[in-house]
């Protein structure tokens, strides 16, 4: 089974997260795990499918006590 890497402009079309959002959590480290191709501004981020789709389920509420 392959793990698609998503462009952040992928995550927004599909999940509704914009690209600043997604910067924002990157700089504040509180966003789904991501890859940086290299090092430094220049470096392009993606993020794998499996890991969205696990920090979502890491936040999903089931009840309203949980909330």
């Amino acid at each position: 089974m392959t793990d698609d890497l998503l462009k952040p402009t992928q995550v927004h079309a599909e999940y509704g997260f914009s690209p600043q959002t997604l910067a924002n959590w990157r700089w504040t480290g509180t966003g789904p795990a991501y890859i940086k191709t290299s090092p430094g501004k220049g470096g392009r981020i993606r993020y794998k499918r499996s890991a969205i789709e696990r920090w979502l389920d890491e936040r999903t509420v089931s009840g309203g006590a949980a909330a």
